[in-house]
């Protein structure tokens, strides 16, 4: 496979190039990017001419892929083409067969025994994965095993409310996952009779559903030939084939897909995609991989390039904006509190909070004011607002959020909704039933137990 880099209007034959541009020995037989653009050699007008580049293997257990030219002419350098430069990341069928043999004994030693593995359900596969979206394993487990009991198979959770997935999933984390996996269930128990659907264009057809949990589910749960791409398996791929682009924008993942459905096997895909995740997530790590611990050490470009810091291409810093907001631990005679319902579509859409309000004013007595008014036009109460009972930093998104909570006293007023889904008064004791956000637990439990937080 060549490529052109620039002209050449030498009549120079193939041949001679063949011989020109050698590699320890062996001939070059097709493109890497992990090289990039060799110098000319050959051309006899010492500028670049079509070359191409191969990943070959030194030594017999396969090696490293690599390209290095030893060339009878002195040629210029050429510069590193720009990221968006056509490239093809795919190895030769010898890299392939080294790299997928010895993936799986590293495997077969180093897999974690985590509790969706016990057997291949497609349902708890596809919990497992939804869960695990932008979730750390260990976060996962108790969430997951907590799950499976409450709802054993896709029928419970399609028969449960939502409001009874979202207190389990509660401190998970974007909660769109959670509605979304309760929706997909009541699609398969509609269209499928309940039993989770093996046809990949089936899959991909639920709620909240992707091409890489589509291709997790259909590999690991039916042993389908498909390929995966998540974050641990783009810092993986991108350093097995040296891509020094940027592995999320639209070429980068293209190039990566093709590089998954290269290396995705046939017989047994589903092990192999899950040695692939487990690989990256224990080995090959964002920061300081364990490179010396490695099963594919001697394969991999960027380890030998010594790039592990610049591959794949650090993410952009994102900019944080920081968000006043208060909070309203708003009681009235009885001892009942009022809490309200996010809408569809906002922050924490379906989950329980306390009246919240960002804040304008600067100065507390003007803050009083102002929450005031946000209570009586969305909820139609007015009330006294009393000391300030605590003050919460938290994080969402690209927003840094200080949150202080007051106390306040109904003094009358009828109770409606602007912007809410839902409010209820509610005692103490019943706020565990219902399914808040994080801060909103954290100033429940602040109310039960009478104490301060920080």
């Amino acid at each position: 496979m060549s490529r052109a880099i620039s002209g050449c209007t030498s009549s120079h034959k193939p041949s001679g190039l063949r011989r020109d541009l050698t590699l320890e020995g062996r001939r070059l037989k097709m493109e890497s990017p992990a090289a990039g653009v060799l110098p000319a050699a050959g051309c006899g007008l010492r500028r670049l001419v079509k070359v191409s580049i191969s990943r070959v293997f030194a030594g017999s257990g396969g090696g490293v892929p690599r390209a290095q030219v030893k060339s009878t002419r002195r040629a210029k350098a050429s510069p590193s083409p720009p990221a968006s430069a056509a490239v093809n990341l795919l190895p030769d069928g010898r890299w392939t067969s080294v790299f997928r043999r010895t993936l799986r004994t590293w495997f077969d030693g180093a897999r974690r025994d985590l509790p969706w593995r016990k057997n291949r359900d497609p349902y708890r596969v596809w919990l497992s994965e939804i869960m695990l979206q932008q979730t750390q394993v260990a976060a996962v487990i108790g969430y997951f095993e907590r799950f499976t009991r409450a709802f054993p198979t896709v029928a419970d959770l399609a028969g449960a409310s939502e409001h009874d997935v979202l207190r389990l999933w509660e401190g998970l984390g974007y909660y769109r996952r959670a509605r979304q996996l309760h929706k997909a269930a009541q699609t398969i128990v509609a269209e499928h009779g309940g039993v989770f659907p093996s046809r990949p264009d089936a899959v991909r057809n639920l709620p909240g559903i992707g091409r890489y949990t589509a291709g997790a589910i259909l590999s690991i749960a039916f042993n389908q030939q498909e390929p995966i791409l998540e974050a641990n398996t783009v810092r993986l791929l991108s350093r097995l084939s040296a891509y020094r682009g940027d592995p999320l924008a639209r070429e980068g993942q293209q190039l990566l897909w093709e590089f998954a459905e290269h290396l995705v096997p046939a017989h047994e895909p589903g092990l192999f995609n899950q040695a692939l995740m487990e690989l990256g997530a224990l080995v090959c790590t964002p920061r300081n991989p364990k490179c010396e611990a490695c099963p594919a050490a001697k394969l991999c470009p960027t380890r030998r390039l010594g790039l592990q810091a610049e591959i794949p291409r650090p993410k952009a810093k994102r900019s944080f904006e920081a968000v006043r907001e208060a909070a309203l631990l708003l009681s009235r005679a009885d001892g009942k509190f009022l809490i309200v319902q996010s809408a569809e579509g906002e922050r924490w859409g379906g989950l329980w909070d306390f009246p919240r309000y960002a804040v304008d004013a600067e100065q507390s007595a003007a803050a009083i004011v102002e929450l005031q008014a946000k209570l009586k036009a969305t909820v139609g109460l007015d009330a006294e607002i009393g000391d300030l009972r605590t003050t919460l930093k938290h994080g969402v998104t690209r927003f840094r959020i200080t949150l202080a909570a007051y106390e306040a006293t109904l003094l009358g007023g009828r109770l409606k909704l602007q912007g809410f889904a839902a409010a209820r008064w509610v005692r103490e004791g019943e706020l565990a039933a219902f399914p808040l956000n994080v801060t909103a637990r954290k100033l429940a439990q602040l109310i039960v137990k009478g104490k301060s937080t920080t």
